[in-house]
């Protein structure tokens, strides 16, 4: 598992979903899920997403934009309208004034606004909670980031603009893995740009020698890994790889392994009741005690403290 796949693998097993949002103005819904990943894009007519701090950005048909959480904003058809509905942590929908909706906006499958056929549709994928790998990436992003349609051409529009709707069996298995496609295929096309701060081990993955390196490590961590054996791999030696290896990606070759197997066991721990022993030998540690050691070395805190923190 690489590190782009790891920033869905998590989200997916805690809740990830995808919504259809149909609206005639003046519409406008303020947003404060505290998610740390919403997927906006624009299938018909046009519209404002408003961050309470930064630039806001009017996307029209076909343009796609990433809302990173936890921060709230606004999406409304003219930056002036007053929200109508509020969304809250758990997607539960109130009025601003605190009522709850009760349904009043719910138009069928999957499906939510003031009319079926209005003029402004947007297709919003959400991803509710975060973890330490998908944090590696989304720490990279910027509070909102935009691709207008012009440099984003995206086939899957109408395939998901179809899909959203149905109600058969297997649907939420259909639909996460067409929102997984829409965020991978979205950030390669952000982090192409020039004014995209893709962190280094994203670019290093584009190197022929340390992508190659970096792909062992992320696809099979509990190997146990050395300098030498990575080198072998790689077709030079140790000591290029670990000056190229650090040069790229900003630390050796097993600091960044290290790193990666305990991000992985922190996600293990909050999103599965695997034993402690089962956590550590699949992440790549020999007993429970060496994983502890580790963990609470660069969390602060035991395995255990940090599954009961985080349940």
């Amino acid at each position: 598992m690489d590190a782009l796949s790891g920033l869905l693998e998590g989200p997916r097993a805690r809740g990830a979903f995808m919504i259809r949002a149909c609206f005639d103005p003046p519409w406008a819904v303020r947003v404060e899920d505290r998610a740390p990943l919403t997927v906006m894009l624009v299938a018909r007519g046009e519209a404002w997403v408003l961050p309470d701090r930064g630039e806001r950005t009017l996307l029209r048909a076909g343009d796609l934009a990433i809302a990173r959480g936890p921060d709230p904003y606004t999406c409304a058809d003219a930056p002036g309208t007053a929200p109508q509905a509020l969304i809250l942590p758990g997607q539960e929908c109130r009025y601003p004034d605190g009522r709850p909706l009760n349904g009043s906006m719910d138009l069928g499958v999957r499906t939510w606004g003031d009319r079926l056929d209005g003029s402004t549709v947007m297709l919003i994928g959400t991803y509710p909670m975060q973890g330490e790998i998908n944090g590696r990436l989304l720490d990279a992003l910027p509070p909102l980031l935009a691709l207008p349609s012009d440099v984003w051409d995206c086939p899957l529009t109408p395939y998901v603009s179809e899909e959203i709707v149905r109600d058969e069996p297997g649907q939420e298995v259909v639909l996460d893995r067409l929102l997984d496609l829409l965020v991978i295929a979205a950030l390669r096309a952000w982090f192409a740009r020039p004014e995209a701060a893709a962190p280094a081990w994203y670019r290093a993955l584009a190197d022929p020698v340390v992508g190659g390196v970096l792909r062992l490590l992320q696809d099979n961590p509990a190997h146990p890994w050395t300098v030498a054996a990575l080198a072998a791999k790689a077709g030079v030696s140790r000591a290029a790889l670990a000056r190229r290896f650090t040069a790229l990606v900003g630390e050796p070759p097993m600091a960044y392994l290290t790193g990666w197997r305990l991000a992985l066991a922190a996600d293990r721990l909050r999103d599965s009741e695997d034993t402690l022993d089962a956590v550590a030998r699949r992440v790549g540690y020999g007993s429970a005690f060496a994983l502890s050691t580790a963990f609470k070395r660069v969390y602060g805190v035991s395995p255990v403290e940090y599954r009961g923190r985080r349940a």
